[in-house]
C-alpha cells in the first residue's frame, strides 16, 4: 500500500536524512498503520508527492493498466462542487471524491 496522506514512516525520514527526533516521531506516528498493514501481509510505504508531469503520467499508466485501483467514494456533478467539498470536509469520505466535469 502506498499513501500520500497517511502518516510518514521512519523509512521516509531516513530517505530524506531527517533529524533523529523526526525519525522517532514518524516511528510513533506510523506505528498503528504499519502494524495493521503487517497483520494483513501488506507492505506500507509513505510517498511524498511533488508536482511532476513525468511521474503523474507514470501513475496514470499504472491506473490505466489496472495496477493501481483508486477507491471512489462518491461522484458529484460540477454544479455540486460546494456539496462535494463539504462532504470531504466532514470526514465522511471513504475513498476519493470525484467532481465530474462533463
Amino acid at each position: 500500500m502506498v499513501s500520500i496522506s497517511g502518516p510518514p514512516t521512519p523509512a521516509f525520514s531516513a530517505e530524506f536524512n531527517l533529524p533523529w527526533y523526526v525519525k522517532l516521531a514518524t516511528f510513533f506516528l506510523s506505528s498503528k498503520v504499519r502494524r495493521t498493514a503487517e497483520k494483513q501481509n501488506i507492505d506500507y510505504k509513505f510517498l511524498f508527492m511533488k508536482v511532476n508531469g513525468y511521474k503523474l503520467a507514470k501513475i496514470n499508466g499504472l491506473v490505466d493498466a489496472g495496477k493501481i485501483i483508486p477507491v471512489i467514494d462518491k461522484v458529484f456533478p460540477f454544479a455540486q462542487t460546494n456539496e462535494a467539498l463539504k462532504y470531504v470536509e466532514n470526514g465522511r469520505a471513504k475513498g476519493k471524491v470525484v467532481i465530474k466535469m462533463i
